[in-house]
């Protein structure tokens, strides 16, 4: 008969006590591979949240830590905002020339040159009406000299309200020729426990998200919003997926934010749902994305402007929202936005307009890859670390039962012993059975721990997808986080990474000669003789 054999009908005679110390040991490898899949999950959301689709982020001045929490994971509180004529800076001239259209200072040149062409051509023309051709050239003069917009002089600046600065018009942009693409962020409203982000439709038309950024925004259920659409105005909504699902929306409902916080007032504006976004396992999954142009028309969204007379006397036009139930879009003075989402044209020009951005005073850039990884190494790996020597502890606890369950049996095998000496058995034979009595306990409660936290993960799947996105199968195993170099003790790295689940094995065998050695001691010391005279 095989040592291996005899190993297991000594543990098949003790069955109840086998049982409960291979239990132990079952219970301490599940906890181990748990705590290693747990930090495999963070490892792969993390992975996945650093792979933005963007590159950068422009905020206010603060803490760069502050500004990623709140514009990658919607955590957080806003830090401030930026003035919009800011945001504008990052697009084409002629975009942001356009944008120039819809603003107070635009109105207010519209108004006063209607008025003063009006009286330049009053009793001209045949019977004080004007010719077409005067027509033409007011309006020829009226295009050139909108170029040079100077209209700060209608603004009153009052104690207590933001100064507004002139816009110009047709000088190029500071930062439009390195952007590839901007994303507006505006926040500061709730539904339910969700964050409530204003944008545009750009996010879910032309981000992408995913390791190779390749990957498109999907719609389980409708579509993405409008900036204006027939039916709903400037009043649409899309919501993600873990929303949807805990909140029970559906398409076409209507839903009101609630202002500043979660028990805030609600705005008595609604948005309808006209999108649900499939599971991404990004932030995106837990957030409610609505019109930018409906988010600055709810109430207490617009920036206080003061507005006064020029110096004829003609008044600069006052802000109207709403008219007959006909929606103007709120002007640019009155706009800001908590963040801008860039992708650069190259990797290259992140780093300096970084430090072009960092030295002005109205706001500050931060690179979010960095900040996440950042983030990660600070907080998430020293957690796993404690949690994981937690549980190794838990282990090696439980190879001390099974020393003490071995050992306690010593007394009771010595006859058992003695015969197998007597029959030609040596010393090393006899203690050999013992160290692999221990090591097929600690292999038999490793490998049901495996299977019971593997069974578990792959049980749990379709849940952590759909609050992750990260799916995990049964044979999945923890990311591979150890340099073969560093653990064989080598100065060179390799650059094979091994997953630590891969180590578990052998050290369960380690493990098991380690506290198999002192009972297989005491088998190696005994007394023939005596043993078989008892």
């Amino acid at each position: 008969m095989s040592l291996w054999a005899i190993a297991w009908r000594s543990i098949r005679q003790r069955g109840l006590a086998s049982l409960l110390t291979a239990a132990s040991m079952a219970l301490g490898v599940t906890l181990v591979v748990t705590v290693l899949a747990i930090y495999g999950l963070l490892s792969e959301s993390f992975r996945r949240n650093s792979s933005f689709g963007y590159n950068m982020i422009v905020g206010a001045k603060g803490g760069s830590l502050q500004l990623t929490l709140n514009s990658v994971y919607y955590l957080s509180d806003p830090i401030e905002n930026i003035p919009y004529d800011y945001f504008l800076e990052f697009f084409p001239a002629a975009k942001r020339d356009q944008q120039y259209q819809n603003s107070l200072q635009r109105q207010a040149f519209d108004m006063n040159w209607d008025a003063r062409v009006t009286g330049a051509l009053a009793g001209q023309g045949v019977g004080g009406i004007a010719t077409l051709a005067e027509c033409v050239v007011a309006d020829a003069i009226e295009e050139a000299t909108a170029k040079q917009w100077d209209y700060s002089a209608f603004f009153v600046q009052r104690p207590g309200r933001p100064r507004v600065s002139a816009l110009e018009v047709g000088r190029e942009t500071r930062y439009g020729a390195f952007i590839d693409l901007a994303i507006p962020l505006c926040l500061g409203d709730y539904l339910d426990q969700f964050r409530v982000i204003g944008t545009v439709p750009e996010m879910f038309g032309e981000l992408r998200y995913g390791d190779n950024r390749d990957q498109v925004y999907e719609f389980q259920q409708g579509r993405n919003f409008k900036s204006w659409s027939r039916e709903n105005s400037y009043f649409e909504a899309v919501v993600g997926a873990v929303v949807a699902r805990e909140l029970g929306l559906k398409l076409g409902q209507r839903v009101a934010p609630s202002h500043g916080a979660q028990e805030g007032e609600t705005h008595a504006r609604e948005f309808t749902i006209v999108g649900i976004l499939s599971p991404t396992g990004t932030p995106q999954d837990r957030a409610v994305f609505i019109n930018m142009e409906g988010f600055f028309l709810m109430e207490d969204h617009a920036k206080p402007v003061e507005v006064g007379e020029d110096e004829g006397g003609a008044s600069s036009p006052q802000v109207s929202i709403e008219a007959d139930e006909v929606l103007t879009p709120l002007p640019v003075e009155q706009r800001e936005v908590t963040a801008v989402l860039l992708n650069t044209r190259q990797a290259s020009h992140a780093i300096f307009m970084e430090n072009l951005i960092d030295e002005g005073n109205v706001a500050q850039a931060v690179l979010p890859v960095e900040e996440v990884f950042r983030l990660f190494n600070v907080l998430v790996r020293p957690l796993q670390v404690v949690l994981l020597g937690l549980t190794v502890m838990i282990c090696v606890v439980s190879g001390v039962s099974i020393m003490v369950s071995i050992y306690n049996s010593m007394s009771e095998r010595r006859h058992e012993i003695a015969v197998m000496r007597a029959l030609g058995a040596g010393r090393e034979t006899v203690m050999a059975v013992i160290l692999l009595e221990s090591v097929m306990l600690a292999l038999l409660g490793g490998v049901s721990g495996w299977v019971a936290a593997h069974g578990l993960s792959a049980l749990m799947s379709p849940l952590i997808e759909s609050y992750t996105g990260v799916s995990i199968g049964f044979f999945d195993i923890a990311p591979a986080t150890i340099d073969l170099g560093t653990l064989l003790g080598s100065q060179d790295h390799f650059g094979l990474m091994i997953s630590p689940e891969l180590l578990i094995v052998p050290g369960l065998i380690g493990l098991a000669v380690l506290v198999g050695f002192a009972p297989a001691a005491v088998a190696y010391r005994t007394d023939v003789a005596a043993s078989l005279g008892k």
